[in-house]
């Protein structure tokens, strides 16, 4: 069985330990004792050396803990040595989960049922469909508040038959290791955790998002939530700089640009559309028209799209009377077929028919229709709808 060192330690960065066994590449190790926890519990596992040879993974198999490594490591007694960056900033976001989720639970109605500490950001769960923000606002103050006040975060052992006081019931047996933080909060824990509050340093609630009922907030605590509110201040301040605005005035300047962006695009998509519709008037005057006074249209292109702007040209080709407007993509593969009310067709009828010979998909309505084929289908649908439309002038 491995000594799980971390246990009463989660300060212990050097430790030497013997290899009682390896595989057969030599890639992977089982120590008599670690301090290099596991992934387990939503907390990464630790990084760190083994002999000076990288250790990239961690796995938790019960009474054993195996250590994946970079290369072979051949010696029996090993020198170890964990990346303290990682692991510290791992304690300090495990802590102020603990610190947050106790908050939301005692003061909020809002327990945590699941924590993920993730590379960038971390996680947890809460079982409330929603908070307001004015409540997440006040949970982030009292959260801070109890880091301020740097109180004490203690490891203990009891059995599970007798813990008592617990925020979420444990449904372990036997010895549990509980880590209590005075005043506020007795969790069974197996993570590794900073010594008092104060060295969370401070919490910070980012956003919000429901997750199958419950509400999942995003968080992050200590050397990443200072990283964080710098880069957040940074884009903020560059912001302002861009609009030659105080940064308070910032964000209100950015609304009112976007709502003229909004009516700007609106107008741009009038005029298209607009544009579009004489287009379509002009074509459909260009156009010859057969002996019996139908006018047709037929467009293939390359590559393109069927979008409002080619819809309106079609529908104003076809306003008139005795018009076909047909318009096919290649790239990527697409149809679209417009008829005038007197041209004795049924455009969505026509097209879904032929699309359905091809394994394609499309309809519409009487007027105008469209879909999708695949590619190698095209040629072969286009040389159908021109013999249904009975031939026609291309552009």
């Amino acid at each position: 069985m491995t000594e799980r060192l971390y246990y009463d330690d989660s300060y212990l960065r050097q430790f030497r330990a013997r290899i009682l066994e390896r595989s057969c590449d030599g890639l992977e190790v089982y120590l008599d004792r670690t301090a290099f926890y596991p992934t387990s519990g939503g907390q990464p596992h630790d990084t760190g050396w083994i002999n000076q040879v990288p250790v990239i993974d961690v796995i938790d198999e019960g009474r054993w803990i195996r250590h994946r490594l970079a290369r072979p490591v051949e010696a029996e007694v090993v020198d170890c040595e964990l990346d303290w960056e990682r692991r510290f900033d791992h304690m300090q976001q495990h802590s102020g989960q603990h610190v947050l989720s106790a908050v939301l639970d005692r003061h909020h109605g809002a327990p945590t049922l699941s924590f993920h500490l993730g590379r960038d950001i971390s996680t947890i769960d809460v079982g409330v469909p929603a908070l307001e923000p004015e409540r997440l606002q006040e949970a982030e103050r009292q959260a801070n508040e109890i880091i301020f006040e740097n109180r004490q975060i203690r490891v203990s052992y009891q059995e599970a038959s007798q813990a008592e006081g617990l925020r979420r019931a444990s449904d372990r047996e036997g010895l549990l290791r509980i880590v209590e933080i005075d005043g506020l909060d007795r969790s069974a824990c197996g993570g590794t955790h900073v010594r008092s509050t104060g060295e969370i340093g401070l919490v910070l609630l980012r956003r919000t998002e429901k997750v199958r009922g419950n509400l999942r907030i995003e968080f992050l605590c200590g050397r990443r939530a200072i990283a964080r509110s710098r880069a957040d201040y940074d884009a903020l301040a560059e912001i302002a700089r861009l609009f030659s605005a105080p940064l308070d005035e910032a964000p209100a300047l950015v609304a009112s640009q976007q709502a003229r962006l909004v009516e700007a695009e609106k107008s741009r998509a009038r005029l298209a559309l607009e544009l579009a519709s004489a287009r379509g008037r002009e074509l459909y005057r260009e156009a010859a028209p057969d002996a019996g006074g139908l006018r047709r249209l037929v467009r293939h292109s390359a590559a393109g799209a069927i979008t409002d702007e080619l819809r309106r040209e079609a529908q104003s080709f076809t306003a008139s009377a005795k018009a076909i407007f047909l318009a096919t993509f290649e790239e990527p593969p697409a149809v679209l077929l417009a008829v005038s009310e007197d041209a004795g067709l049924n455009a969505g009828q026509l097209l879904k028919t032929a699309l359905a010979e091809v394994g394609g998909r499309g309809g519409g309505s009487a007027r105008i229709a469209q879909g999708s084929l695949p590619r190698e289908a095209l040629a072969g649908l286009r040389q159908r709808l021109e013999a249904a439309l009975g031939g026609g002038s291309g552009s």
